[in-house]
């Protein structure tokens, strides 16, 4: 059982105590949005399955627009700080959640980093929420907007598997696009299901590795 989202194998108990969970989260995701906007600050949060090149990307991406806009990182994992330790390595400010048994960030985990970041008037904040296309779906943690990244080493299918992460999403990115020629994934398939479940959402192809169409992927970020 998840030790903060009560996910588990009792019906009842699990709707009672998710409804006291979430509307405490809700409250304090207001309070983290509210603080955000008035220093100017752009919180991005990015959830996948472990093993799509999050992480990847995100290197990528603060080398690539540090030079733009501040850049910072909470960094979310169940336990240790590698990937902490590789996002600082790019040079810009990041800050540690290490959430033990937790299966996701919450906007209070948010809260206290944001304590301890103290991010600059501005900031292009990313929020890198722990490998789990479940539990993030359903805490809103104050950010401006939810980025859902699948690699095409997954299955198309994803999005009709995991529909409440891929409904929260205001972006879905499919990385690895360097492999498409080498493995089984049909892109126009993933683009319709993503659609069925979450028309509102834009979809964009890149790679993380190699750089391929990573400008649909910033335009994204600054624009919106």
């Amino acid at each position: 059982m998840c030790a903060t989202c009560g996910c588990g194998p009792h019906h009842h108990e699990t709707v009672t105590l998710e409804q006291r969970v979430l509307a405490k989260n809700d409250a304090l995701a207001r309070a983290n949005r509210v603080r955000l906007a008035g220093r100017g600050i752009r919180a991005v949060n990015l959830m996948s399955s472990p093993g799509s090149g999050k992480t990847t990307l995100l290197e990528r991406t603060v080398r690539d627009l540090n030079g733009r806009r501040p850049v910072a990182v909470i960094e979310g994992d169940q336990e240790t700080r590698l990937d902490a330790d590789r996002l600082r390595a790019t040079g810009c400010a990041v800050t540690q959640v290490n959430t033990g048994a937790g299966c996701h960030l919450d906007a209070a985990m948010v809260g206290d980093a944001l304590d301890r970041l103290d991010p600059a008037d501005g900031t292009l904040l990313f929020i890198e929420n722990v490998g789990n296309l479940v539990c993030p779906a359903l805490f809103d943690l104050g950010e401006d907007g939810k980025v859902v990244i699948v690699s095409v080493t997954e299955g198309a299918d994803k999005p009709l598997k995991y529909p409440y992460m891929f409904a929260a999403a205001d972006l879905v990115v499919v990385n690895k696009l360097d492999l498409l020629p080498y493995v089984d994934f049909d892109l126009d398939a993933c683009r319709a299901h993503v659609s069925a479940v979450n028309p509102r959402a834009s979809l964009v192809t890149l790679s993380a590795t190699r750089g391929d169409d990573i400008g649909s992927w910033y335009e994204w970020l600054l624009l919106n």
